[in-house]
């Protein structure tokens, strides 16, 4: 096959949504997906990526902003002041032509899908082709993240690891992508190098994480918005991407480090795979390998764009995934430098730069709830409105009453599961009842009207820092959020109150909304 079959600067496998305003039908309508060049040089026509999987949303992201920083020569702070030169790129209005031009001619050759004569198919690795058995290959159910492999249990759909419905290139490279940076820990295809075979690999770098994007009115906004200013010490040349190796690297070795924002955005895979082309239609992917990248050590996990927290171990973990939480509830971590709680939370080193592109971006969370090593359960995409001109250093008194508005609604949550749970085992009349279904059912009744509560009240503060605590009154929020936990409350446990034994119950554990038994009341009461 030759190498020129599937490039992905030309074809188009990137779905887009333009932005409002651009024609959708006629000969100047724009394409439903792009290449990687369009999409560069078009930036500022297109509304957002329209990824429907988030977890390749997040990793295409990556990889874009690595393009972003290379084709605007961001990728170091030099020459010149990088901030300023950032806004300069921004009033032009596009990422210039001639940076693209550039990047696209000397990187070209590297970009190709198959790559039958450099044996350098972007994000692959050819010699898998070698150091694993053709017979026992991963298979294209394997490589779709949401189809069912081997004896896994069929949720969306049927498939046959025999006769397997062969994905698009398109679809095969965004899953590609998502296994590079999602991919689970354990057991893999066997490789062997150097007469060693093994078959174990480690957790890619976003592995159960929630990923924070700033999010502009363009993909242009989007794009610079996520850019964060290199180190002093950082040389593009020292800084490699993996499509800009020299060499591929020798499993044999540990990985080399991250040395600056690119490697660390695009440079951090456990993981290696390689893509068999349909014999008759190049369109199609009729086979995968997957497996291990490095057969010892780790490339530690540093992404700018999570939220960093530490365990009771002392330990320094992302906040995981979760599909039951609601994206408000991390406002203040994304906004304040140090925000509160015993976790330690620290926002992602993004938005420390972003709100210098503009105060109107919003933040868009992406990720996929995950066990650490294979189990995946459940996409996360969520999005707020603008609120990148709350942060800390644009209004001072403005983002730590965001802060205390989600204290409030965190505080409230919690009391009312409390409050349902001890309704039930004294209903009960079993200590050891957990009360599960009704605090499933309390919570699904408090966190949607909370959520709406607080950005009835978020909308509301004072950006111009000439009201104390930007407007809010504590008081009177507290008292909103308390409202809500008792009209869940009430809900949930009204089908016991008709007996005298379910109303005392109800009637005892309801005090836990406003914080239970005070102990030294308690005290006094038992002397």
């Amino acid at each position: 096959m030759p190498t020129s079959v599937y490039n992905l600067f030309d074809e188009p496998w990137i779905p887009v949504r333009w932005a409002s305003g651009t024609p959708r039908v006629g000969p100047h309508a724009h394409p439903e997906r792009v290449g990687l060049r369009d999409l560069l040089l078009r930036s500022g026509d297109i509304a957002t990526l329209a990824i429907a999987d988030p977890p390749a949303h997040s990793a295409l992201l990556r990889i874009l902003y690595a393009l972003t920083a290379r084709v605007t020569g961001l990728d170091e702070v030099r020459p010149g002041d990088w901030a300023a030169r950032r806004l300069d790129i921004l009033d032009a209005g596009q990422l210039p032509r001639e940076g693209i031009n550039t990047y696209t001619d000397r990187y070209r050759h590297r970009f190709f899908l198959y790559d039958t004569e450099g044996n350098r198919p972007w994000m692959q690795d050819a010699r898998l082709a070698e150091q694993c058995d053709a017979n026992n290959t991963a298979g294209v159910n394997k490589l779709i993240v949401t189809r069912p492999a081997g004896n896994t249990h069929a949720w969306f759909r049927h498939g046959s690891d025999a006769r397997p419905d062969l994905p698009t290139a398109a679809e095969a490279v965004l899953n590609l992508l998502v296994w590079h940076y999602y991919g689970p820990s354990g057991r893999c295809s066997a490789r062997e190098v150097n007469g060693v075979k093994t078959a174990s690999t480690t957790a890619g770098p976003l592995r159960t994480a929630l990923s924070y994007h700033p999010e502009g009115n363009t993909l242009f906004e989007t794009l610079l918005a996520g850019l964060i200013q290199p180190e002093q010490t950082v040389q593009r040349e020292e800084d490699p991407c993996p499509w800009e190796w020299e060499e591929l690297p020798d499993p044999d070795e540990a990985p080399r480090l991250p040395s600056g924002p690119c490697s660390r955005l695009t440079a951090c895979s456990q993981h290696a795979l390689l893509l068999v082309p349909d014999e008759k239609n190049p369109e199609l992917v009729r086979d995968a390998y997957i497996t291990w990248a490095y057969r010892a050590g780790r490339i530690p996990r540093d992404d700018n764009y999570l939220i960093w927290q530490v365990s009771q171990q002392g330990n320094r973990y992302p906040r995981p995934a979760d599909s039951r939480r609601a994206l408000w509830r991390d406002l203040d971590a994304l906004l304040l430098k140090e925000p509160p709680g015993t976790a330690q939370p620290r926002r992602p080193k993004v938005f420390e730069y972003a709100s210098e592109v503009s105060e109107e971006l919003q933040v868009r969370a992406l990720g996929f709830e995950q066990e650490g090593q294979a189990k995946d359960m459940q996409f996360v995409d969520a999005a707020t409105p603008p609120v990148l001109g709350f942060v800390e250093e644009k209004a001072h008194a403005t983002a730590p009453a965001v802060g205390r508005m989600r204290q409030l609604g965190e505080l409230h949550g919690r009391r009312l599961e409390r409050a349902v749970k001890r309704a039930w085992a004294e209903y009960t009349d079993d200590a050891k009842a957990k009360g599960d279904t009704w605090a499933a059912e309390a919570a699904a009744r408090y966190w949607p009207a909370a959520e709406t509560e607080f950005w009835s009240r978020f909308h509301r503060l004072d950006r111009t820092d000439q009201e104390p605590s930007a407007g809010l009154d504590p008081a009177a929020a507290r008292a909103a959020f308390l409202r809500l936990a008792i009209d869940a409350y009430e809900t949930v446990t009204a089908s016991i109150t008709r007996t005298q034994r379910g109303a005392k119950a109800v009637s005892n554990a309801r005090i836990e909304l406003f914080g239970g038994v005070r102990k030294k009341a308690a005290n006094a009461q038992a002397a």
